[in-house]
């Protein structure tokens, strides 16, 4: 059963530290120092995120989805409503989010309930969006079964036609989400894999309470 050179496939994390002294009272803060880390260095797609959701029944499932904002109110991120993710955050709201920055050594873990940003907001940043984005979200049934990627390819010419000359409305079933965030563990990758985890957990009193956790 074990492939021996997968097994020994192995990185040694040495660029780094983290100590729960150091860190900022606050997650979004801390988030912030790190954001400003990835976005001001080397790493590629800074905004890419694991979102993890799940059925009402337990059944998971994970994609790559971009952030596009981040703030007091959660981390935002847009998508089809009717598609996979969108069916299942309709029916279990809490998911979680997954940042890995390769370059940094880093991992941010943030888990919390998801809710749909407010049409104003969708609206905005979908009219920001390239022509052929926005063309795309109206074209593609995502996570519908097709027969071939010829049907994707009709639909944009018909679209493109259509809308030649006049900018593409918002279709009601594409939009963003706000993930509220209950905790955030932020991951240091360390040598012998003696990674250093900081877990700030959020209290009925809205505080954030600072956790060292094992590798």
């Amino acid at each position: 059963m074990l492939n021996q050179k997968i097994a020994d496939l192995r990185k040694d994390y040495i660029m780094a530290s983290l100590d729960e002294h150091d860190v900022a009272k606050a997650p979004l803060q801390q988030f912030s120092r790190w954001w400003n880390d990835a976005t001001t260095g080397e790493v590629e797609e800074a905004n890419a995120m694991t979102l993890a959701t799940s059925t009402p029944d337990g059944h998971p499932s994970a994609r790559i989805v971009l952030l596009k904002s981040f703030d007091e109110e959660g981390f935002l991120f847009f998508t089809n409503y009717d598609s996979q993710k969108g069916e299942e955050m309709a029916a279990n709201p809490n998911v979680s989010l997954l940042f890995f920055w390769r370059e940094l050594e880093r991992q941010v873990r943030i888990v919390g309930t998801v809710s749909k940003a407010p049409a104003a907001v969708s609206d905005a940043y979908y009219n920001s969006r390239p022509e052929g984005s926005r063309i795309g979200a109206i074209a593609s049934p995502q996570s519908r079964v097709i027969s071939d990627r010829s049907v994707l390819e009709g639909e944009v010419a018909r679209l493109m036609e259509k809308y030649a000359g006049n900018t593409p409305v918002r279709p009601e079933y594409w939009g963003g989400y706000v993930v509220k965030p209950t905790v955030l563990e932020f991951w240091q990758g360390r040598s012998s894999r003696l990674h250093d985890r900081i877990r700030y957990t959020l209290q009925a009193d809205n505080s954030w309470k600072i956790e060292r956790l094992a590798p």
